[in-house]
């Protein structure tokens, strides 16, 4: 990997060295990291208050040594010190009732935060709590929880929490420093492969009092680093045995959030209540969310169960992702007469990048020619309108519906420097801004672009021999096999393979039920998958794990393609340096620039909103968060 260059322009002179040096040892022997040293007095709770430059949220420098309530990763967080509620739920929500919910697949464990097992999603926001909570309403904000105040060092090179003293875990035992530290500790070396990543980047933690602590980056750390670990989830050090951790367990884990997990059906159904004495009931970034007395999570082996169960009204309510049931699928009794509606939702949350992902591990698909034409091969209207009633829209940027997304813009002057030592990585119309997905704007049909697909294969070392696509090499037949799991891919890569098929390539779908499916794409067990990679307002190290180098080889990552690619690597350093907006905003472009030129997967659809599925008894507050409506600020109408 080329080191970055030296630079002093505005837009790279905020880079650290290169990225081979920000990530160098930060999965190596993590076990064998100790717990840094603290002195006597620090053990006591009498440590002395260090000298420290209080900021403004932000990370920007203040006049008086003061705490501050937020931060910001960029710019000033919106809501000042005293604020009551978060600006997108109702405060006055009434509480009580159940909601059920439907989930696809199973689960055998729930520790969600080792890499063993399969465990519930959401129990991070239900269960469990971190020092500070995010608002849905900002691209990247954080605001006092666990924590009631924080500092952090203008540069970011260090961060201090004081604990509220009326936080409780659920068992009513206070949270502490000592809490925080065990939680760091153990998560840095037994956690799930990111939190091992974002973890080790503290040099030193400390323990300043009995609610006070410290964390010091290791020289190159990120800007983001001191947001990541005020969000790492506080695990209680008297009710978590350190040395089995790491097993799968159905055992309910203690937490300090809203909920605690009361009966477990393993692999079929999951019930929460509501703590009754949840500390943070009124606390201004709980306040109007969790309105519900009981929590039950119930789990299908396939989508049209989930859906058949909502129907049935097993369920209360599902988000729908899928235009074809949208248009046809909810034409039943409860709607027709209201007892059920359907919900859009605006939201300004980017869609993400939904694709058909190469694993590029693989020698046939190594080759980006092979990759260009299997993108080619690819009708997105025809599929389109036979699928999805052409109710989606053709994604062409990773954070697609935002002003991150790359598409339609040229590179500006900050990308081109970014971008200019990998130039010969990056496409030109990609650079330009002009590029589309085939035949999405470019003028061209489906048989041009098969003709374009096979010359493409012709380049890269294939034949036909009759019907068969061939190596000249090897005479053996390019074969691929797409990995489903639902009804929806399974029927997506059969429409996609009768094209592949004509190419004379050799086409499989093999659909698996969920824990086979998961166990083969953690070990990169797969051809080709379909996979939705989420985004935000402000992308981050979480784009560690699913595309730089280091985590290509790393099992359990998501880095489904197997991406090593200088350019990716060095723009995620750049979106990870960078001290303002704007500069962010180029990184974040040129990084999907980079992404987008490697082919590494075909671009599927996207839908212009969010959209619900509700039985009648719910209700919403008046206007979603920036980010998108979130099912916990709902509640249940009251009878009568």
């Amino acid at each position: 990997m080329p080191d970055q260059p030296t630079v002093f322009s505005p837009c790279l002179r905020t880079a650290a060295p290169g990225l081979c040096h920000l990530l160098a040892g930060l999965f190596v022997l993590a076990a064998c990291i100790g717990t840094p040293p603290r002195s006597a007095a620090a053990e006591s709770g009498s440590a002395p208050r260090p000298q420290t430059v209080a900021t403004v949220p932000g990370g920007l420098p203040a006049a008086a040594a003061e705490p501050t309530h937020a931060i910001a990763m960029h710019g000033y967080p919106r809501l000042a010190p005293g604020f009551t509620h978060l600006p997108y739920v109702n405060p006055d929500a009434p509480t009580g009732g159940r909601l059920t919910l439907g989930e696809l697949g199973t689960f055998d464990s729930l520790n969600p935060f080792i890499v063993k097992g399969v465990a519930p999603s959401g129990l991070r926001g239900l269960v469990f709590e971190s020092l500070l909570a995010r608002s849905a309403d900002e691209p990247f904000t954080l605001y006092a929880h666990l924590a009631r105040s924080l500092l952090v060092a203008p540069d970011r090179s260090w961060i201090e929490f004081e604990i509220d003293p009326a936080a409780r875990f659920s068992d009513g035992r206070p949270v502490t420093a000592d809490d925080v530290l065990f939680s760091h500790d153990l998560l840095r070396v037994k956690g799930r492969p990111y939190m091992r990543s974002h973890y080790s980047k503290v040099a030193t933690a400390e323990k300043l009092g009995a609610r006070r602590v410290r964390f010091t980056f290791a020289p190159g750390a990120d800007r983001e680093i001191p947001l990541i670990l005020a969000l790492m989830p506080v695990l209680p050090k008297h009710a978590i045995d350190a040395t089995t951790f790491d097993e799968t367990t159905l055992a309910p884990l203690v937490g300090s959030g809203p909920y605690t997990i009361t009966e477990v059906d393993p692999g079929r159904a999951l019930t929460l209540r509501r703590n009754p004495g949840y500390w943070a009931k009124d606390h201004p970034v709980r306040r109007g969310m969790f309105n519900f007395d009981e929590l039950k999570i119930l789990y299908f082996r396939d989508a049209t169960a989930v859906f058949e169960a909502f129907k049935a009204g097993l369920v209360d309510v599902r988000p729908e992702n899928d235009p074809s049931r949208w248009v046809e699928g909810y034409d039943f009794p409860a709607m027709r007469d209201g007892r059920a509606r359907k919900l859009s939702f605006a939201t300004g949350r980017p869609a993400g990048m939904s694709g058909l992902v190469f694993n590029t591990r693989l020698t046939k698909f190594a080759d980006q020619r092979v990759r260009e034409a299997f993108l080619l091969a690819f009708d997105a209207d025809a599929i389109d309108a036979s699928l999805y009633h052409d109710r989606f829209v053709r994604s062409e940027s990773f954070f697609a519906r935002s002003d991150l997304a790359s598409t339609g813009r040229p590179a500006d002057a900050c990308e081109r420097e970014l971008l200019a030592p990998y130039i010969d990585l990056i496409k030109p119309g990609i650079l330009a801004g002009t590029w589309h997905p085939p035949g999405t704007g470019d003028g061209t049909t489906a048989r041009d672009n098969l003709r374009r697909a096979f010359a493409l294969l012709t380049d890269a070392g294939y034949r036909l021999d009759g019907r068969r696509l061939v190596s000249s090499a090897t005479g053996r037949q390019l074969d691929v096999e797409f990995l489903v799991t639902t009804g929806g891919q399974q029927r997506l890569a059969l429409a996609y393979a009768n094209a592949l098929r004509r190419l004379g390539i050799a086409v499989a779908v093999r659909k698996i039920e969920p824990s086979q499916y998961w166990a083969r794409i953690g070990r990169f067990d797969f051809d080709i998958i379909q996979w939705h990679y989420s985004a935000s307002l402000s992308p981050g190290n979480e784009q560690i794990n699913r595309w730089a180098s280091s985590h290509a080889g790393i099992e359990r990552s998501l880095n489904y393609a197997g991406v090593r690619n200088p350019a990716v690597d060095a723009t995620i350093e750049a979106m990870l340096t960078a001290t303002d907006r704007e500069t962010f905003v180029s990184a974040v472009r040129a990084f999907d620039r980079a992404l987008l030129s490697g082919t590494y997967l075909v671009p599927l659809f996207h839908i212009p909103e969010d959209w619900y599925a509700a039985w009648s008894h719910l209700r919403q507050p008046p206007a979603p968060p920036l980010l998108g409506t979130d099912i916990m600020t709902w509640w249940i109408a009251p009878r009568g």
